[in-house]
């Protein structure tokens, strides 16, 4: 047996990991300040008059950006995510909406969003009712206010990150807390003032037609940014003096802007904000003025969400952040059943996909050990059967269970595709000890005899087929990355059908990847094409080994795309520490005891100084986009950009953790002919990184019917998308080329 006992417990971690956002940035232990390779992120609080019912208490997060990186207003314009606070106060305290300073508008090629650079507060007020009773610290008798805070945000330069912290925050009674009173002064002198005239807007054909009274007399004559609180109304990347214009007629400021193109809102009332350029402002002086303007006039019809195709208007799409979230808030139980013709062709493709799967590199490891354990079984009809059955089932029930973990989170908001779960570096570094350990036992190294105690090893010989069920676990576990021909197809599907035909989707992945060895346990023709069992046994387990071992080298590659060189370099001497306890259990009597006490203290120590590293994520190295390099960073933007100026593009949908992506990246998408095939219709290349979880890539995936890498895709302005196959063909690529 195989370590049955180690595939469920490294399992059982690795699924709870997998549930973890995999790109987020954590703080390892809250505080009042988090800081990722982007921003630094505080907590901070402004009490004048100390803590009390009926006294002003300020909260707030305070952003500090590195250079050219934003994050976004409350509009986030053409594209991004607003910060979201999530606070969680004692009873009797409340906390009201962030008060938004002016933001900015931020060019991107020929989009606009709506943010902040540099340094910004997002303030928020806190209620305190007669009702609230602050703990006393323990033997101090001492109190405060315990303000915890989780918060999103998506930081952006031209690629966007998506980030979160917890933070904590202990404020006392009294007293007035005032360190950070300069910036909660700026945040407020950022502020819209109200208008005292709502003012008045107006549908006029494709624009609006905007009429403000009442601003004050220093700001007349002056020209004004405009920002509007609803998206996705008006152009927001047109430019004043071109676009749209703006005049003064005496007090009355007046503008007319272009309606979006595929405008998704027709509001009776539109809350909008005009501001001072920052050359005009003045200290002291307000900036910036709201109103809550009523409409009139009638919207026209709202554009077709794309003109070529569904699909295409999704790539294509500036907004791809905001698409996936608004596809992750769709309650599911709204979604139509499928034809029955539909559903039966896509559960045939199901079966398939996951039968070929069979054949991709990611599954060999498994399928080997497998054969060497059906081969120990030969003229045991009986037990073939039993085994083939457990198997099954461990592969059927885990799809189920990844599919359904998968349909819930996304449901729940987060954006994830199929192979989720090796985008967190938790377990991927659970799947490297894991293949260490079998790797480990395979070579000889240790039995179950040795290293375990003799009630556990008989339990394990009573039930063997738990360690065929639990191989079916760990075949779906570490072949999920992978996405096979068919299986790409099925697995888009499944995300738009109801959960109960989904999952029936899953369950026929499942069944296809599981068949091939269900088949073998029922027929004895196939079963009698294996060799007799013998001593050649025991060196094609000792081979076995080392598929293995190179299984581990390439999540340690992986883990090295997530967690930078430290992390790989921590898990490696990690590993090293693993296997030297491993080995100090094989020994007997006190030498055993010694060594192995000493090994365990030597990596608990060593874990916890630089362990972190494991689990911490970096920033990906950048593709350079200069004129001399051929591959550049994906972006909806830069999509937009090129097709927009009439440049076909290709885009390669990838993972480090996806092995047939790299299968195709360096053999298809690095052949010669290709390549100079790609030169000579002018297509640019662009690569989009799903190592780690990107709400963007997943968007484009799912609005292209995938829900996994790899995926290839040729856009030629005008036209249809064209999406290659997931086992890309040089033959295939060069036609598609050619067709342009």
């Amino acid at each position: 047996m195989i370590l049955s006992r180690i595939h469920l417990a490294t399992f059982l971690v690795a699924t709870a990991a997998a549930c973890m956002p995999a790109a987020a940035q954590l703080a390892s232990k809250p505080g009042a300040v988090v800081t990722t390779p982007h921003v630094r992120a505080e907590l901070v609080a402004h009490a004048p008059n100390g803590v009390s019912p009926g006294a002003p208490v300020w909260v707030g997060l305070q952003i500090t950006h590195q250079p050219e990186w934003h994050t976004y207003w409350k509009n986030a314009g053409d594209s991004g995510l607003p910060t979201e606070l999530n606070w969680t106060l004692p009873p009797g305290v409340a906390a009201g909406e962030i008060a938004w300073p002016v933001p900015k508008k931020i060019p991107i090629g020929n989009l606009a969003n709506y943010g902040y650079e540099n340094t910004v507060l997002l303030p928020v007020p806190l209620e305190v009712s007669s009702n609230f009773k602050p703990p006393l610290a323990l033997g101090t008798g001492a109190s405060g206010l315990d303000i915890r805070l989780k918060a999103t945000w998506l930081v952006c330069r031209k690629e966007c990150i998506p980030e979160e912290g917890e933070f904590t925050l202990a404020l006392p009674l009294q007293g007035s807390t005032a360190l950070h009173k300069a910036d909660f002064d700026a945040a407020q002198a950022a502020q819209p003032q109200p208008l005292e005239k709502p003012g008045v807007v107006e549908v006029s054909g494709n624009n609006l037609q905007v009429r403000l009274e009442g601003l004050p007399a220093a700001v007349q004559g002056k020209t004004l940014g405009f920002f509007l609180e609803t998206p996705e109304v008006i152009r927001t990347a047109a430019v004043s003096g071109k676009d749209w214009t703006q005049s003064w007629q005496g007090s009355t400021w007046t503008a007319t802007l272009p309606l979006a193109d595929q405008r998704s809102a027709s509001p009776t009332a539109l809350p909008l904000v005009v501001a001072l350029a920052e050359a005009d402002r003045q200290p002291g002086q307000p900036v910036a003025w709201r109103t809550e303007a009523p409409v009139s006039g009638t919207w026209p019809t709202a554009a077709p969400r794309a003109e070529v195709s569904p699909a295409l208007q999704a790539a294509l799409s500036a907004n791809a952040a905001n698409v996936a979230n608004a596809a992750a808030s769709a309650p599911p139980t709204d979604l139509p059943p499928q034809p029955a013709g539909a559903f039966i062709v896509a559960l045939l493709g199901a079966v398939l996909g996951g039968l070929l799967l069979n054949l991709m590199p990611c599954v060999f490891p498994i399928l080997a050990i497998k054969v060497l354990g059906f081969a120990r079984q030969a003229g045991n009809r009986s037990a073939q059967r039993a085994a083939g059955l457990a198997y099954t089932g461990g592969v059927m029930l885990s799809f189920l269970a990844l599919g359904g973990a998968m349909l819930a989170l996304r449901a729940a908001g987060a954006q994830l595709g199929w192979g989720f779960q090796l985008q967190s570096p938790a377990v991927v570094a659970a799947l490297a000890a894991l293949f260490t350990l079998i790797g480990l036992n395979l070579v000889g190294l240790f039995e179950f005899g040795r290293a375990a105690p003799v009630s556990v090893c008989s339990a394990q010989a009573k039930h063997p087929i738990a360690n065929d069920f639990l191989s079916g676990v760990l075949a779906v576990v570490i072949a999920s990355p992978c996405t096979a021909p068919f299986m790409g197809v099925s697995l888009g599907f499944a995300i738009g059908l109801p959960a109960g035909q989904a999952l029936l989707l899953f369950a026929a992945l499942g069944l296809g990847l599981a068949l091939p060895y269900l088949v073998a346990g029922f027929v004895p023709a196939i079963a009698r094409l294996l060799p007799k069992p013998g001593p050649w046994m025991n060196t094609l387990r000792r081979l076995l080994a080392f598929p293995m071992f190179a299984t581990v080298a390439w999540l340690v590659w992986v883990l090295g795309q997530q967690s930078g060189i430290d992390g790989a370099g921590t898990l490696l001497a990690l590993l090293v520490c693993m296997a030297a306890i491993v080995w100090a259990l094989t020994l007997r009597g006190r030498t055993r005891l010694v060594i192995a006490t000493v090994l365990v203290a030597f990596t608990a120590v060593l874990t916890a100084a630089i362990g972190r590293n494991v689990l911490q994520t970096v920033e990906p190295a950048r593709l350079a986009s200069s004129a001399g390099q051929r591959w550049q960073p994906w972006s909806a933007e830069r999509v937009a950009e090129l097709t927009g100026a009439g440049q076909p593009v290709f885009i390669d949908f990838t993972a480090a953790w996806c092995v047939t992506c790299q299968y195709n990246k360096k053999a298809t998408l690095a052949d010669a002919e290709v390549l100079a095939d790609f030169d000579s219709k002018k297509v640019a290349m662009l690569r989009a990184d799903w190592t780690r979880r990107d709400p963007a890539i997943t968007a484009a995936l799912t609005s292209l019917g995938r829900s996994g890498v790899p995926l290839y895709v040729l856009q030629a302005p005008g036209k249809a998308p064209v999406v290659l196959t997931e086992i890309l063909g040089k033959d295939e690529v060069r036609a598609a080329l050619s067709a342009l």
